[in-house]
């Protein structure tokens, strides 16, 4: 099956709170989105990794994925190595995305940081023919999409595009919220951690309407890109005299 866009995540629940309004938008769009959880977050605080199993198929559900899947990686150990990018390259392969999406290099928790570093040479080395991969027995042509974009996790960035979440803040939220075992419940006797007070979940909505306001909308939600980007100047004024 070949997929429009393929985003890359460390854990479930990553995508959802960094992109989530973006994904249901895409969606909705009628591109066809797919998620790959690097790991299955077994090092969480919270729940385990049949919880988060469970609670990553619910989002997909909402957001309206057309694939997710899980690589099963060790949580907490998401380094540049050959064999995570080989089964990275593969997936690059088998779904030959047009733009992939992956953490942004720099942030709170190492696996993002890892994560991003894998797919970024993931998408370098799936374009070369010398680097062989197979999907169920039969060899893989090589394959590189056109862009890799970054979405923002703890850390901020000054982005290089906003994408207006207006229409798809509430879907981002509902899929977030999938995520039981992991945000702010009063009625849970686990752990508090960083991302289960009731704060986080404040300060996500709070980002989005701050790159929202940015770009005059509701909600947004910000990427980066380390090479330039063509914008359509034209089109956007001709849509622009539509309204």
């Amino acid at each position: 099956m070949i997929l429009d866009v393929l985003v890359f995540a460390a854990h479930p629940d990553d995508a959802e709170l960094s992109m989530g309004g973006t994904i249901a938008k895409m969606c909705s769009g009628g591109l066809k989105v797919g998620v790959i959880d690097l790991t299955k977050g077994e090092l969480g605080t919270r729940g385990s990794a049949e919880t988060r199993k469970h609670e990553a198929q619910n989002a997909a559900e909402i957001l309206k994925l057309t694939v997710r899947e899980n690589l099963g990686f060790k949580d907490g150990s998401l380094r540049p190595n050959e064999d995570f990018r080989r089964t990275i390259i593969s997936k690059i392969r088998k779904y030959q995305p047009k733009i992939i999406f992956a953490p942004y290099f720099n942030d709170r928790h190492p696996d993002h940081i890892g994560a991003s570093q894998l797919v970024k040479e993931a998408m370098f080395f799936s374009g070369l023919p010398k680097i062989s991969t197979e999907e169920n027995g039969k060899v893989q042509a090589p394959f590189r999409p056109q862009k890799l974009f970054y979405y923002m996790q703890t850390y901020e960035f000054k982005p290089t595009f906003v994408v207006d979440i207006s229409g798809t803040f509430e879907t981002k939220m509902k899929a977030v919220r999938a995520y039981e075992t992991q945000f702010h419940n009063p009625e849970s006797s686990e752990p508090e951690t960083f991302i289960s007070t009731p704060n986080f979940i404040k300060f996500i909505e709070a980002r989005a309407k701050s790159f929202g306001f940015k770009i005059g909308k509701d909600y947004g939600e910000a990427f980066y890109c380390e090479e330039e980007i063509e914008y359509d100047l034209i089109g956007m004024l001709k849509q622009g005299d539509k309204k």
